[in-house]
């Protein structure tokens, strides 16, 4: 097994324990619209990105079904909107909520980095760091406004209580 390889099959666990240790038991199903809704967003743009030669995966699981990297698009990504979502610090102050966006944006971006830089995971073709930022907090303020949105009854019911 290559060290990129390796490094995939890590990834995946550390996630997997972010997703337990962040996601409370009470929001599973919460989790898992806000996975479903970022994938669909994320299979589309990353098919599309990958189409246009913007990055290569050359390092990825089931190489053959498309040339997107499923780990990132589909397990990675999805799992920390997830942990974004639920954690997300709706009572606080807009310059926290600000900083809690840009932490997560951030986080994912600059694994990203290091990945693209140092692995054969990622590679820019003609793509820039700044390009995943934006688009990751776009996606992520998008799937902020879908899980509002079908969990609108109760996000009112929160209010209420206040």
């Amino acid at each position: 097994m290559s060290k990129d390889r390796g490094l995939l099959y890590f990834f995946w666990l550390i996630t997997a324990v972010l997703l337990v240790r962040f996601v409370p038991k009470d929001k599973i199903r919460h989790a898992i619209l806000v996975m479903f809704f970022k994938q669909f967003i994320t299979w589309f743009l990353g098919l599309w990105v990958v189409e246009k030669g913007l990055i290569k995966y050359p390092v990825r699981f089931m190489r053959k079904s498309n040339k997107s990297s499923f780990t990132f698009e589909y397990f990675i990504y999805p799992s920390f909107c997830a942990i974004f979502n639920l954690n997300y610090p709706e009572k606080r102050h807009k310059l926290i909520q600000f900083f809690y966006y840009l932490f997560h944006v951030g986080i994912i971006t600059g694994g990203e980095v290091l990945a693209e830089r140092y692995t054969n995971l990622i590679k820019y073709v003609k793509w820039k760091w700044y390009y995943s930022f934006v688009s990751l907090g776009i996606t992520n303020f998008t799937s902020r406004l879908f899980y509002k949105w079908f969990y609108k009854n109760e996000f009112e019911n929160s209010e209420a209580d206040r």
